[in-house]
C-alpha cells in the first residue's frame, strides 16, 4: 500500500506487479500524496470522521464558513458554497438555476460535462458547436425576441479535448445579450489563471465551479459568485439541501492545498511546458492532437476498437494511458486522453510520446 501510494506520488501506476508511467490521472500538481495534505486531514480529523448532518440542520461548523470564504477570496468572488463531489455541484446547482426561472433559454457548448446535463435534464438545451463563439452568437440573436433569461454553460478546460474556451470573448457575447454565465472549471483550478485561481480571476462570470479533486489533490467541490446567488442556492440547491455536510478530514485537505496552490508557479510552468513538449513531438509524427492547449493532451484515433489497441501496445511499453470512448466522447472520436502532471520529468514525457508513437505504427 505504502509503495503504490508513493508511486502515485512520482506520477507512476503499478499494474500487474510492474510500475508503469501513469498519463491517466489528474493529479496535475502532484498535491495528492503531498505530506501537508495528509498531515492537516489527519489533524482536522480529529473533530470526528463525519458530520452528522446536512448543512442546514447541524452539519455546518466554523471550519466550513471559513473554508468557503477563503474559497472565494482565491476566486475573487463575494461568496463561494463547499460540495461533495464536481459531479454533484454541477447536476445540483444547475438544476436548481433552471428551477428558479423555468422560461430560461439554455445555451450550452456541444462537449460540456456529463454532469451538466445531468443538471440540465428535462430542460431544453441550446447547443452550440464545440467553442464556436461565432455559432453561440447567432444563436442568442435569432433569439432575440424571445422572452426568460439567458444562461450560457460552458467550461475553462475541456476534460477530453484539452482545449480552452476564449473567456473573453465568451464574455462579450454575453454581456451583448444579458445572459449569465455557468463556467465550469474543473480542470482549471489551480493550472490556470494567476495564481492557478482560473480563467474567470481575469475575466469573471456569474458563476464559477471548481473542484479540488485534479489539480489540488483532494476531494470536494465549489461554486463561488455573488453572495445573493449564493444565498439561494443555500436555500434552494437540493443537493446542497439534503446532502450531509462534507467530513472534517476533507476541508482539512483542501485547506492545505488552498496554502500551497498559490505558490506553485513553477509546477505550472512546468506543466505548460510539459504540454507543448508532448503537443510538438506527437504532432511531428502525424498524431492528431487536436486543439489541445493544455495538460490534456489526446492522441486522436478515431475507432473505438483502434484506441483500445493502442492502449494496450502503450502500456506494454511502460505507460498507462486509457482509452476514451462513446459515449464518452462521440463517435468516431476515440482517443487516448494523456493527462501529464508537475511531477512527471521530461524523459517521462518522451517516453509518453515515444509509446504513443510506436504504437500507433504498429
Amino acid at each position: 500500500m505504502l509503495r503504490a501510494a508513493a508511486l502515485r506520488g512520482e506520477g507512476r501506476v503499478e499494474r500487474a506487479g510492474t510500475v508503469k508511467i501513469d498519463a491517466s490521472s489528474n493529479d496535475y500538481l502532484g498535491l495528492a500524496r503531498h505530506p501537508l495534505l495528509i498531515e492537516r486531514a489527519r489533524e482536522w480529523a480529529r473533530d470526528g470522521a463525519g458530520s452528522g448532518a446536512s448543512r442546514l440542520v447541524t452539519g455546518t461548523s466554523d471550519a466550513h464558513l471559513a473554508l468557503e470564504a477563503r474559497i472565494a477570496a482565491f476566486k475573487r468572488t463575494e461568496a463561494a458554497l463547499l460540495f461533495p463531489s464536481g459531479w454533484h455541484a454541477n447536476a445540483a446547482v444547475l438544476a436548481a438555476l433552471l428551477r428558479a426561472a423555468p422560461k430560461t433559454l439554455l445555451f450550452t457548448d456541444r462537449l460540456i460535462h456529463a454532469s451538466l446535463h445531468a443538471g440540465a435534464a428535462g430542460h431544453r438545451q441550446i447547443r452550440y458547436r464545440h467553442n464556436d463563439l461565432d455559432h453561440l452568437a447567432a444563436l442568442l440573436d435569432a433569439r432575440a425576441g424571445e422572452t426568460g433569461p439567458r444562461l450560457i454553460v460552458t467550461e475553462s478546460v475541456f476534460s477530453m479535448d484539452g482545449d480552452r474556451v476564449d473567456l473573453g470573448t465568451l464574455a462579450t457575447v454575453a454581456k451583448r445579450h444579458q445572459a449569465f454565465v455557468y463556467l465550469d472549471e474543473a480542470h482549471a483550478s489551480g493550472v490556470l489563471g494567476p495564481q492557478g485561481r482560473g480563467l474567470s480571476a481575469e475575466t469573471p462570470v456569474d458563476l464559477a465551479m471548481g473542484t479540488f479533486s485534479k489539480a489540488f489533490g483532494c476531494f470536494g467541490a465549489y461554486v463561488a459568485g455573488s453572495r445573493l446567488l449564493i444565498d439561494y442556492l443555500v436555500n434552494a440547491c437540493g443537493g446542497f439541501l439534503f446532502s450531509t455536510a462534507p467530513p472534517p478530514a476533507m476541508l482539512g485537505a483542501i485547506d492545505a492545498a488552498l496554502d500551497l496552490v498559490p505558490t506553485l508557479d513553477a509546477e505550472r510552468a512546468r506543466l505548460v511546458a510539459h504540454g507543448e513538449r508532448l503537443r510538438v513531438a506527437l504532432r511531428a509524427a502525424g498524431v492528431d492532437t487536436g486543439a489541445s492547449s493544455t495538460q490534456i493532451v489526446p492522441a486522436m484515433v478515431g475507432a473505438a476498437q483502434r484506441a483500445l489497441a493502442l492502449a494496450a501496445a502503450v502500456e506494454a511499453d511502460g505507460v498507462l494511458a486509457i482509452a476514451i470512448r462513446p459515449p464518452t466522447v462521440p463517435p468516431g472520436t476515440s482517443r487516448l486522453r494523456l493527462a501529464l502532471r508537475s511531477t512527471h520529468s521530461e524523459a517521462d514525457i518522451d517516453a509518453i510520446a515515444g509509446a504513443v508513437i510506436s504504437g500507433m505504427r504498429r
